[in-house]
This record gives C-alpha cells, sequence and structure tokens, in this order.
C-alpha cells in the first residue's frame, strides 16, 4: 500500500463523503474510484461499506485509518525537520541601526539571507533608529548595528567590519585640493550632521573633541540627500563612510577628503543581548552578515 492510499481513506473518512474527498485530493471520482479499488485488491478486503450511498469503515479500514494518521503524521513532522535542516528554523530577527545611512547597504544582505532561510523574517525597525542600545534592552529590537558602544554588562558586541570616514565637499570647497584634512580646519566651517548628539558624532568624538576645536556653525541634517545638496552648493562640509559616497563621486560635484593623514578609521559592530539564548538562526544571521559585508559589498 502505497502513501497516496493512506491520504486517499484520511480523506475520505475525515471529509465524510467522496464529492469533498475529491476536492481535497485534487481527483476526479473515476481516479478516486481507482485508487480505492486498487487499496482493497492489495489488502485483500474491504476497507469501507457502501451503505446508503455512504462509505463506513470496515474493521480492516479502522485499523488502515488509525495507521494512514500514524504514518502521515509522523511524515508530515520528519518534512517540516528536514526544512528546518535545509532553511534553518522559523522565527524572526528584528534589526535597527544608529545611523540612517546603514540602510543603504543593509536591506540588500538581508535580501540575500532571506533567499538561504526563506523561514526567519527579518524585521528593519526604524523608530529605534540613533537609539538602538536603548531599544535593544528593553526588547523592542534583537540585533542593533552599532560603530558608538557604551561598556554595559547586558549587551554582547561582536565586530562586523571597519570603514573610513570621510569629510565630503563641493568641488569649490578650499579643501578640495587637499589631501586630508585636521582638527583646526574645522575652526571656519559649517558641520552637517546627521543627528545630536554631538557625542555620537564620529568626526566629533574622533577628532574635534580630542583637539578641543569646534566648528563656526553646526546644522544637524537626517537626510542623507539633502545634506549633500547643501554640499554641493558649498554651503557645508560632512562626514560620510568612504563606501557611502563613492557612488555619488563619479557624477557629481562633491570631493571626499581623507581625515587627518592616516585616515579616520572606525569599527562596526552587531550588538545583542549578552545573557539570552537566542536561536540558532541568529548565529547564522550574524555569520552571514560578517561574511557577506566584508567579502561580497567589501567594505573597508
Amino acid at each position: 500500500m502505497e502513501i497516496r492510499h493512506l491520504k486517499l481513506i484520511k480523506a475520505i473518512v475525515e471529509e465524510g463523503s467522496i464529492t469533498k474527498a475529491i476536492d481535497k485530493l485534487h481527483l476526479t471520482q473515476s481516479a478516486l474510484s481507482h485508487q480505492l479499488k486498487e487499496a482493497e485488491y492489495q489488502l485483500g478486503t474491504a476497507i469501507f461499506l457502501r451503505t446508503n450511498k455512504k462509505l463506513v469503515l470496515t474493521k480492516a479500514g479502522e485499523k488502515i485509518y488509525e495507521l494512514a494518521n500514524e504514518i502521515l503524521n509522523k511524515l508530515s513532522e520528519t518534512e517540516t525537520q528536514i526544512k528546518q535542516m535545509i532553511f534553518g528554523e522559523h522565527g524572526e530577527i528584528r534589526i535597527s541601526t544608529e545611523c540612517f545611512s546603514s540602510y543603504h547597504w543593509l536591506p540588500s544582505v538581508l535580501k540575500q539571507f532571506h533567499l538561504l532561510y526563506p523561514n526567519v523574517e527579518l524585521k528593519i525597525v526604524i523608530e529605534a533608529t540613533h537609539i538602538p542600545l536603548q531599544k535593544l534592552l528593553d526588547n523592542t529590537i534583537d540585533i542593533a548595528i552599532i560603530s558608538d558602544p557604551i561598556k554595559n554588562s547586558n549587551i554582547k558586541y561582536t565586530e562586523l567590519f571597519q570603514d573610513e570616514v570621510m569629510m565630503v565637499v563641493s568641488e569649490n570647497h578650499s579643501w578640495a585640493d587637499k589631501k586630508y584634512v585636521i582638527a583646526e580646519d574645522f575652526i571656519n566651517e559649517h558641520l552637517i550632521i546627521h543627528s545630536l548628539p554631538m557625542e555620537t558624532v564620529t568626526i566629533h568624538q574622533f577628532l574635534l573633541a580630542p583637539a578641543k576645536v569646534t566648528p563656526k556653525k553646526i546644522t544637524p541634517m537626517p537626510l542623507t540627500e539633502a545634506s549633500l545638496e547643501m554640499v554641493k552648493a558649498d554651503m557645508g562640509v560632512m562626514s560620510m563612510a568612504k563606501w557611502a559616497v563613492q557612488p555619488h563621486l563619479k557624477s557629481s560635484s562633491i570631493k571626499a577628503i581623507k581625515v587627518t593623514k592616516n585616515g579616520l578609521k572606525r569599527k562596526h559592530f552587531i550588538a545583542t543581548r549578552a545573557n539570552e539564548n537566542y536561536p540558532d538562526y541568529f548565529n547564522h544571521f550574524i555569520h552571514f552578515l560578517q561574511t557577506e559585508i566584508n567579502l561580497q559589498w567589501n567594505i573597508q
């Protein structure tokens, strides 16, 4: 007896009629009748008694129906387990970053991961941007991508990648021909930043603050596109990751200048809750991010 015979018997019993069983199994009436006769022939006995246009299980049929439930349920469980082995567990990962610029590369990486693990739903939580560690600790998100870690025993950091911060200026700006800029160059400049407070701004944290330099004017501008338009109009300077600004250099009137002779390098981390037992697919996701970003996207 084959699996299709067990499915047929189970459908007839549970649907209560031949017509409903036909619809469920997507068979014609003649095909259903043929399969039922085939099953009864292989058993050497009737499975159903035909009384008043109804099919009632015989004693042998009751045994077969019991077996059908057992085998088909076990088969379904095994198929689910195999799919989980191949595609990973079912679940979701809620993600946010500390900066909107990260969303330029993040969605494409998430798409690639989803192809490998289609049963894991990836959610970008936009409202947690700029305060991802706070949202991580209050369980609004599961993973935070940050470059400014804080000391907290409840947070675990895993290095993701390192990039270089550049200053973006108009081709007519006085810095345009410089090989690099230093802190003192900012004294008379209008610095455009993504958001306040200044303590979270990389150029302030690692260059200006240590040198005790404050730019002439500072303007928070959360939209990268708007900031770039201001820079093109020579209305200010802004910092951007080298990988983020490169696409804009090919066809626009801006230039990217190094910060200090050795460059301003910045590490990015994946932050997770230290004392939580995450499902295995979280570890798969973290390893996938590290591999894809460093090798395929080559963010340096």
